[in-house]
């Protein structure tokens, strides 16, 4: 468990009204716990707790339920959890129990997970609506519903049960989407070891064999600076670059190739999402940079876009524009700019979108477009610039000299009352910086 400081727990309880607020009279809110995942036998994945379980409450437990009840008079946010039990805590570690949640997470009231077949349904009778992530977690999609239809069976005593079912997403999509100062400074400090940790692979590039010595490298930094992986970390050198979700990081490294390397740190749930393209013996190709360069320019042209007021889509259409002019101009591509676009043939080499919301997902949730229409940006959002190019290195219809050449370059960016602010510009990206850092790890 993670510290808890009385301005995190004020921030919490903050979330919670807000949230209920939005919910409005008369609405009842559910939401599990993330469940503990079997790996093999008796051994369980590393326990994660669901983001929006976490954003509202900071309790990182399995088998726990938070519902929230606006307008209860004897406490509106309250949570089910596991009891003390010091047998069970001596093999997994320390709970806090109900009585620890109320005192150190600020809720209202708590219960044992095992009394909640007994309270749930009576906290349902009389509520007009349930918010609810159905179709999430099957199993508890099914335990809710035997709840309702306990109140539903009590209709001739007089029970009123809730008339309709309303996605818990719409409202806490959108709160989670806006980041406060305290979610800011968290980003920047998973911003800023990921930053040191892409500075460890680039400086040890020259002296390893194999992709995973520079996976090591990264998770090693992020572990000593007390966070993990905000996802699985990928490592493509040569042709591997190409592979847009690799993760197998064995292959070897290569004198006279790059490595993509797309790896972030997570900080106390918040992630960092970094993508940099180096050469592994520490100087690009002629051709190498020539590509490294147009991916730069892509990306610099999407940050030009990264304004309040601008449509979020903005920032890919300026990216694509670039790197199809670019492409026309190294002879990669053929015909007119507009009809490359129009037709999507570009996408032969840049298939992906040119960024993603981030926060407590990596690819975190918020609408792109509203009403059909790309949503516009707003101060608060935070979210990836990542262009790329991606030549397979089968391509006979393009110079040897490109071919199985995979590029991307991706940073953090928040948006300002201003502009934007680059979470993750500390970090090494053009061509002649990348190279000057490599020579000092070799000096």
């Amino acid at each position: 468990m993670y510290p808890i400081t009385a301005a995190w727990r004020k921030a919490l309880a903050h979330r919670r009204k807000q949230l209920m607020d939005a919910a409005g009279d008369g609405a009842i809110l559910v939401l599990p716990a993330a469940q503990a995942r079997v790996r093999s036998r008796d051994t369980h994945y590393p326990y994660r707790q669901d983001s929006d379980f976490w954003y509202l409450t900071g309790f990182d437990e399995p088998d726990a339920v938070l519902v929230l009840v606006p307008g209860r008079k004897h406490g509106e946010s309250i949570l089910f959890c596991r009891e003390r039990d010091p047998e069970r805590e001596g093999w997994d570690g320390p709970r806090l129990g109900p009585e620890g949640v109320i005192d150190t997470l600020g809720l209202d009231d708590a219960y044992p997970i095992d009394d909640i077949d007994d309270i749930l349904p009576g906290l349902l009778e009389g509520r007009r609506s349930v918010h609810y992530h159905l179709g999430r977690d099957a199993e508890f999609d099914l335990k809710l519903i035997g709840w309702l239809n306990r109140v539903r069976a009590q209709v001739r005593q007089g029970a009123q049960p809730p008339q309709e079912f309303l996605a818990l997403g719409h409202l806490l999509d959108e709160m989670r989407l806006f980041k406060s100062e305290d979610e800011i400074k968290l980003m920047q400090h998973a911003a800023d070891i990921s930053v040191e940790a892409h500075r460890a692979a680039m400086r040890l590039a020259s002296a390893c064999h194999y992709e995973y010595e520079l996976q090591a490298e990264l998770e090693r930094v992020f572990r000593l600076r007390d966070a993990q992986p905000a996802y699985a970390s990928i490592v493509g050198a040569g042709h591997n670059g190409c592979v847009l979700h690799y993760v197998a990081n064995r292959g070897k490294l290569r004198r006279g190739d790059l490595v993509l390397v797309d790896a972030g740190a997570e900080y106390r749930g918040y992630a960092a999402d970094i993508t940099r393209t180096f050469p592994i013996n520490g100087r690009f190709s002629k051709a190498q940079r020539a590509l490294h360069d147009l991916v730069c320019a892509a990306q610099a042209a999407a940050l030009a876009q990264a304004h309040p007021g601008i449509a979020y889509e903005a920032g890919h259409e300026a990216a694509v524009a670039t790197l199809v002019d670019g492409l026309l101009s190294l002879g990669l591509l053929k015909g007119q700019a507009s009809a490359l676009i129009e037709s999507g043939a570009y996408k032969r080499y840049y298939r992906h979108k040119t960024g993603h919301w981030l926060g407590l997902d990596v690819h975190d949730v918020g609408e792109y477009r509203i009403d059909g229409v790309s949503r516009q940006l707003e101060p608060g959002m935070v979210f990836t610039i990542e262009p790329g190019l991606y030549i397979p290195e089968d391509d006979a219809s393009v110079p040897a000299a490109y071919r199985g050449i995979g590029i991307r370059i991706e940073d953090d960016v928040l948006i300002t009352k201003s502009g934007h602010q680059v979470l993750t510009d500390a970090l090494e990206r053009s061509a002649d910086d990348i190279e000057h850092l490599m020579d000092e790890s070799t000096a």
